[in-house]
């Protein structure tokens, strides 16, 4: 039997490149049964970091950091989610595919956590 933690484990060990058209915050609204998608701008520097296009500050990868998101996207299920971020949107604040798979596997981990009252926690 395959152990889909180890091989889950492993992949997230790979070295990642940042998306330039920005960033998602994704978090579960359970008093309004939905699963909202903040997108947030940012700038890659030289050394592959996610700067603050405002400020010029690299972005801390945990924590808050009292940013303002450039849209917020909130819908009942992950593909609802999916294709208003990546089919109605315009520009499209996804420019790597890597990016778009990403996305979709952690709008469909919320979703099972929103109806199977989980906690869901961003990778």
């Amino acid at each position: 039997m395959t152990d889909y933690k180890a091989i889950d484990a492993e992949l997230s060990k790979r070295d990642l490149q940042l998306d330039p058209a920005g960033y998602f915050i994704i978090y579960i609204d359970r008093e309004n049964q939905l699963l909202v998608a903040e997108h947030y701008s940012n700038i890659i520097n030289e050394q592959g970091l996610a700067v603050d296009p405002e400020t010029g500050e690299v972005i801390p990868a945990k924590g808050k950091t009292g940013r303002t998101p450039t849209r917020v996207f909130k819908g009942k299920t992950a593909k609802q989610l999916c294709v208003e971020i990546l089919e109605r949107t315009e520009p499209v604040p996804v420019s790597q595919l890597s990016h778009s798979a990403y996305l979709g596997r952690e709008l469909q981990k919320a979703e099972w956590a929103l109806y199977h009252n989980g906690e869901y926690v961003q990778d």
